[in-house]
C-alpha cells in the first residue's frame, strides 16, 4: 500500500480541527478557537513533515473555511500561515477576514 493512498480531509468539530488522515494516521490538522457564535480563530496548522509538499495545510484551511461559511461566522487568522494565505488570497477569504 502507498502512503497517501486514503488520505482524507475532514472537520472535527468537536475537536475544532480540520484533520487529515492517511488511513488511520493522523498526519496534518488546521486548528480553530470558537471566540463567540460569530467568530473563529485559525491558532494552528501543522504538517507532519513527512507530508510536506502535498498542499495539505491549504486543503485544511480550505475545509475550515468552506465551514465557516456555512455556519455564517468570521475567522481571525492568528496562525502565521492561515494570516499569509489570507493576505495572499484576499478574494478568497474577504468574506470571512475579521481582522
Amino acid at each position: 500500500m502507498k502512503r497517501g493512498e486514503y488520505m482524507q480531509i475532514k472537520l472535527e468539530k468537536d475537536r475544532k480541527k480540520a484533520l487529515a488522515y492517511d488511513n488511520d494516521l493522523e498526519i496534518a490538522y488546521c486548528q480553530y478557537e470558537v471566540k463567540d457564535e460569530n467568530l473563529w480563530e485559525i491558532t494552528h496548522t501543522v504538517v507532519d513533515k513527512n507530508y510536506g509538499g502535498q498542499g495539505l495545510a491549504g486543503k485544511l484551511l480550505d475545509e475550515v473555511c468552506e465551514n465557516a461559511r456555512k455556519e455564517k461566522v468570521k475567522i481571525i487568522p492568528t496562525c502565521s500561515y492561515a494570516a499569509k494565505k489570507f493576505d495572499e488570497n484576499k478574494e478568497k477569504y474577504q468574506d470571512l477576514d475579521a481582522r
